[in-house]
């Protein structure tokens, strides 16, 4: 078996005295791993980053097996963004998640091509807020999307000021009446229509998304914990601001 195909390094984690197991991303085969003969040594820990972006080739006798990964560098994108730390924590934040999600082999054609995107733009301006999408993306694509264009009581898409917890839809304050202190905030930011965020929108924005990650996807896979990663993002985005 065998096949080859660009992909993003999502974890490495060592194997043997020398070998390394990789997690990558890919379009076509999903979340896949493989082992990297010497990926534990000297020559290959600069290449072997996550995110990094890689040419590989992954061979195995039979396709069930964990099989052997061959590595060719493309993009090593940590390297460009050393002295960004929200942009560092929010690459940790994407590949811990990715991993924490994706099924094993399990293509997802749509969100890989979000994600490589997400990652090129690594500190670009507006990369906290392209991150929030990101999240919206990655509920979305595993079953936990959130419907923010119209009342699920009144079906009216003017005036919407929260979303219901337990669905993910969203609520006018004529419909959310006395339970409006039990619903979420809508913020502007996750509106579909938003193009952008300060650092104040972002950040309401992923308390949104940080419950529906916690009480939904993270229930959904074994009540496992969300990635530690990702609320260190959170805390850097709160601190050092900017959109």
């Amino acid at each position: 078996m065998e096949w080859r195909e660009e992909g993003v390094l999502l974890a490495v984690r060592k194997h043997g005295e020398n070998a390394a197991i990789i997690d990558v991303f890919t379009e076509a085969h999903g979340l896949h791993s493989g082992v990297v003969r010497g990926g534990a040594g000297r020559r290959m820990g600069p290449i072997l980053q996550p995110g990094a972006q890689l040419d590989l080739t992954w061979r195995a006798r039979l396709e069930d097996h964990l099989g052997a990964f061959s590595v060719e560098p493309l993009k090593p994108r940590a390297a460009d963004i050393l002295g960004d730390a929200p942009a560092l924590a929010g690459l940790s934040a994407v590949c811990a998640l990715l991993r924490f999600t994706l099924p094993d082999r399990e293509p997802h054609p749509a969100l890989y091509a979000r994600s490589v995107a997400l990652l090129d733009a690594l500190g670009a301006v507006g990369w906290p807020w392209a991150y929030l999408r990101w999240e919206l993306a990655l509920l979305d694509e595993m079953g936990f999307g959130l419907d923010l264009s119209r009342c699920a009581v009144t079906g009216r898409r003017d005036g919407l000021a929260f979303i219901s917890p337990r669905t993910g839809r969203a609520v006018h304050p004529e419909a959310a009446g006395d339970w409006a202190d039990r619903l979420l905030p809508l913020p502007d930011s996750l509106r579909p229509d938003s193009t952008g965020a300060d650092a104040a929108g972002i950040l309401a924005g992923l308390q949104v998304t940080g419950h529906f990650l916690t009480q939904h996807l993270a229930r959904a896979q074994g009540e496992r914990p969300i990635p530690a990663a990702r609320a260190r993002y959170v805390d850097l985005v709160a601190r050092w601001g900017g959109a």
